[in-house]
């Protein structure tokens, strides 16, 4: 069971982040829980969303504590989930945003410039796309083919279909 925590500002794209997660690991047969959780405002407040993964049936969907894999796209999300990280867990960080140095003597730390890597390649709202990279780069659960094929399903359609090369651009530009 892998349990995780996309958490950020409302606007960075943290729901459909962890949405994609679910959504691939659903494709290869997992067993799946998300659950979003945001404040009032549309954006600019908090929120995150909770991701679990396993190979048995999934008894509850909350993650309070025991994180494997926390996704941080600001610094109120390191404070208030990085303490919850599982020794041995992983926190990718958006360094573009959190500009203090984040420190755990049993957490690997992998900081993202996810922000200013978006910005690079042309759009600030693919930030989210470059933190995939990161997870992407850093477990085993799925690969690139993976998530350009959700990304397909999940866009194909709709008026943001014409983003789905930018994000592909963003993702790739997050592994290099």
């Amino acid at each position: 069971m892998t349990r995780m925590i996309f958490s950020g500002y409302g606007g960075q794209g943290v729901l459909t982040l962890g949405e994609i997660v679910a959504t691939i690991a659903m494709k290869k047969g997992k067993h799946v829980t998300w659950m979003p959780s945001y404040g009032p405002e549309m954006r600019g407040g908090t929120a995150n969303c909770a991701v679990i993964i396993s190979d048995k049936v999934i008894g509850s969907p909350i993650v309070l504590s025991n994180i494997d894999i926390l996704v941080a796209m600001n610094q109120p999300s390191v404070d208030k989930f990085l303490p919850l990280v599982s020794p041995g867990g992983l926190a990718m960080v958006n360094s573009s945003i959190v500009t203090d140095k984040v420190k755990s003597d049993n957490v690997d730390i992998l900081e993202i410039d996810a922000t200013n890597i978006a910005v690079q390649v042309g759009n600030l709202r693919v930030a989210n796309m470059v933190m995939l990279a990161g997870f992407l780069k850093n477990t085993d659960l799925f690969n690139l083919d993976d998530i350009t094929d959700v990304l397909e399903q999940r866009f194909e359609g709709s008026r943001s279909k014409d983003l789905i090369p930018l994000n592909i651009k963003a993702i790739q530009a997050g592994m290099a």
